[in-house]
């Protein structure tokens, strides 16, 4: 069974709003495994970036102004995430955005955008906390602190980062195992 864990970060809250994807992060998992794997990039949205955003993840629009488009590294990431259970915590946030990135590039095709879900499963790891402890925080510094999984690193929200310590408290979550079978990193 292949899982990807997924992460990212964006230029502000509401797709709706024209938000768009600034940053990527994505590590494998094979039966349950970390196997080392990983997806990794920065996005230039060709937008300014919400101050608050920039308070939560301190990425920049000078950061960002010499990287790809997200069309560039569209076929990357397609070739990493296809066919995988992807675990995402809010799911439906970054599926959205997702969709939304993806839908732009089909606006020149003749044939309807291709979404997400019609590529890979997707499981809100958010839900899954939330039915394992309900009335209790679950958000991702929570879910470290009550699963003991070190989130130190942490200071701003990073996609890989945060894609990284997801799946230790991913595998922790649903049947106990994360680290002991980590593989070395290699960028994908």
């Amino acid at each position: 069974m292949r899982q990807v864990v997924l992460d990212t970060e964006t230029t502000g809250l509401e797709v709706l709003n024209g938000h768009r994807i600034i940053e990527i992060g994505a590590v494998e998992l094979v039966n349950r495994r970390l196997t080392g794997r990983t997806f990794h990039k920065y996005v230039n949205p060709d937008r300014e970036i919400d101050d608050g955003a920039k308070e939560v993840h301190g990425i920049t629009e000078s950061f960002l102004a010499d990287k790809p488009r997200f069309a560039e590294v569209w076929s990357e990431l397609d070739t990493f995430l296809r066919g995988a259970e992807l675990v995402i915590h809010n799911a439906p946030f970054d599926v959205a955005f997702l969709d939304s990135e993806i839908a732009r590039l089909d606006l020149d095709r003749a044939s309807p955008a291709l979404r997400l879900e019609e590529m890979c499963q997707i499981t809100d790891s958010l839900a899954i906390a939330r039915h394992k402890h309900p009335g209790q925080k679950n958000s991702l510094d929570a879910l470290c602190r009550r699963y003991m999984v070190d989130n130190s690193q942490r200071q701003l929200h990073g996609a890989l980062l945060d894609a990284e310590i997801l799946a230790d408290v991913f595998l922790l979550m649903t049947g106990g195992q994360a680290q002991m079978f980590s593989g070395g990193s290699t960028q994908q």
